[in-house]
């Protein structure tokens, strides 16, 4: 009876599960990052050349930086000591080490893979901090070059900074970005070519992944490349999943490596195509969880894509509620206010069972009884009285209780 159970409610959200279509576009060129959550359809867009090193401020001893490689921004490791940043000479540029973001774990920015313990630096148990002992010089996609120097950090990054006119390095130009700064972010972001501290992203409970430009290693040709493509959260996982029939979440691999979407869902032989039979789960701490998949990708010239999603979270399975009873529902999210209660009673059951949802404040907004009888039901249930928004649905049997997410739009 379970896989019966489980059957009806693949069957039932797939006919009647609401797919959304989204076009983004990053616009010519590229010029835009575009921030992109799936459960509230929230866009956020900033200018790519917006920002050049990023700074993680977690905490005040996680420490990451990272460089803009979007808009083709190198870094280069050319002294291991502090007294190096007074002799950086741009002619030796051959025997400079250059360094690449990661494009698997967030943390793992260019700066963090230079050759101090840890990365830009050395950390001093006396006052707590990383002492900066690394000297880099970022090359930008014009030719010009900065010599980039951390000083120390420790709850946040004291750095200083130089331009190369040609023929000289200007004077330095000193600055501090605080981890109190967008305490709700995961980086911070600083502009050394406007000279000022900038925002660069939303807050990390308001994106689920991010469509711009970043570095990889591509087999052919062998090197590292520039990329237009998908990086995700931290906070979500993703699953890759070739497959053209009805969507199912269940059993795939859940990947925390932010380009498990990346860019390959595209290819381009004299026009761009789209592998629209390449699907994608995203999931969400709270389990909910969305398939999506790509059906247009315009390239450069335009920067738009689109692509379809849909909340699958109801297909990862039904849940028990006691040895003898199991539940699930559709659609989710409802657009009409209407959902379906799917559930069964495999023994002998003297407590009621009850159907309550809640609001996110916790009030209880509705209830309802359903039979304790033996079988496999559906009752449908009208909550089109309740606004949008998200709310809490628990079965109740007995002193048993399982809870699920519902969407209402």
């Amino acid at each position: 009876m379970k896989k019966i159970l489980l059957l009806a409610i693949l069957l039932a959200t797939t006919l009647m599960s609401a797919q959304e279509t989204v076009n983004i576009s990053m616009g010519a060129g590229y010029s835009n990052e575009v921030y992109f959550k799936l459960d509230t359809q929230t866009e956020t867009t900033f200018t790519a050349t917006n920002w050049d090193v990023a700074f993680l401020r977690n905490n005040n001893v996680d420490v990451g930086v990272r460089i803009n490689d979007g808009i083709g921004i190198k870094v280069y490791e050319v002294a291991n000591t502090p007294g190096g940043y007074d002799t950086v000479d741009v002619t030796d540029q051959a025997a400079w080490l250059e360094l690449i973001n990661s494009d698997t774990e967030w943390k793992d920015g260019a700066f963090m893979r230079a050759s101090a313990t840890f990365g830009f630096g050395e950390y001093n148990p006396a006052t707590n901090t990383v002492e900066g002992t690394i000297v880099f010089v970022l090359e930008y996609a014009d030719g010009t070059f900065r010599k980039f120097f951390i000083e120390s950090y420790f709850g946040g990054y004291d750095f200083k900074y130089a331009t190369w006119d040609g023929t000289n390095w200007s004077a330095d130009i000193n600055a501090t970005v605080a981890n109190t700064s967008n305490p709700d972010n995961i980086y911070n972001y600083y502009s050394l070519q406007n000279e000022e501290e900038v925002i660069a992203e939303p807050a990390e409970g308001d994106w689920d992944f991010v469509f711009r430009k970043y570095t990889t290693f591509l087999d052919p040709p062998g090197q590292f490349y520039n990329v237009t493509g998908v990086l995700h959260n931290s906070n979500v996982t993703v699953a890759q999943n070739e497959e053209t029939g009805a969507a199912n979440p269940n059993g795939l691999d859940y990947l925390e490596e932010m380009n498990t979407i990346g860019f390959d869902w595209k290819e381009f032989t004299g026009s761009w195509s789209i592998d629209s039979d390449q699907k994608y789960y995203v999931k969400q701490d709270d389990n909910t969880v969305h398939r999506l998949y790509f059906t247009d990708f315009e390239g450069a010239s335009t920067g738009n894509l689109t692509f379809v999603f849909e909340d699958v979270s109801d297909l990862l399975g039904f849940e028990s509620v006691t040895e003898n009873v199991s539940f699930g529902m559709y659609p989710n999210p409802s657009i009409d206010g209407k959902v379906t209660i799917v559930y069964e009673n495999t023994g002998s059951i003297t407590d009621n069972n009850v159907v309550k949802i809640y609001a996110m404040s916790g009030t209880e907004v509705f209830v309802t009884t359903v039979s304790n009888s033996n079988g496999f039901y559906n009752k449908s249930l009208d909550v089109s009285s309740l606004q949008s928004g998200v709310y809490m649905v628990a079965f109740q049997s007995g002193d048993a209780q399982v809870t699920k997410k519902l969407i209402i739009k």
